[in-house]
């Protein structure tokens, strides 16, 4: 599975965002790195600052170059604001899901879970992070993976409730997508526009 590998805690830093989760280096040391990092105020340019959301939106949701290139153009052939489709694309996708229902703490344990073969769609095991979920799928933890303490750990005291396009069944272990997420309930702090500027270039 392809996936990203490298330093988590100085991307977090270049974005000045917890964008892979909590992280204690970003709270002691909130600016860029380098020697120079809580130094240097380097002015973007307008393509570096459209650059820079779209490597924040593909770190945030752990997609590739060649699977976000091949999301937005997915996303431009659909109706409705291009730069919305994306981010409603990337919230759909099986890892985020899962993610989002608490079954895991981050997205990168989350793909993991699914790629482990821990994760069943309408009672089917589906190993496969980048899977499409449909509204009134259901999403659950496999029957022999429900004892697991990392999907326990996970799961205590979340709030199901933060997001209103997800539903939870705590005696199942399952969850369901009930619709696609309103651009406004969905929290990452991305500037989806920069990113479609990017690509109409």
């Amino acid at each position: 599975m392809a996936r990203y590998t490298g330093p988590k805690s100085r991307i977090a830093r270049k974005f000045g965002e917890a964008i892979f989760g909590p992280d204690k280096v970003l709270s002691n040391k909130n600016y860029p790195p380098g020697s120079q990092g809580n130094s240097r105020k380097r002015k973007s340019s307008e393509y570096g600052v459209q650059l820079r959301e779209k490597q924040k939106a593909k770190y945030t949701y752990g997609v590739l170059e060649k699977q976000f290139s091949n999301l937005f153009k997915k996303a431009a052939s659909q109706k409705g604001i291009t730069g919305e489709v994306l981010l409603q694309l990337l919230e759909q996708r099986l890892d985020n899901i899962v993610y989002r229902l608490g079954i895991a703490k981050t997205r990168a344990a989350a793909r993991q879970m699914v790629s482990h073969k821990h994760i069943t769609v309408d009672g089917e095991v589906v190993n496969i992070p980048s899977y499409s979920v449909k509204p009134g799928q259901v999403i659950g933890v496999r029957e022999r993976s429900k004892s697991l303490e990392v999907i326990a750990d996970s799961l205590a005291g979340f709030n199901h409730s933060k997001y209103p396009w997800l539903e939870w069944d705590d005696s199942s272990k399952t969850g369901k997508l009930l619709h696609v997420p309103e651009r406004a309930d969905i929290p990452e702090n991305i500037k989806e526009h920069l990113i479609v500027e990017l690509y109409s270039k």
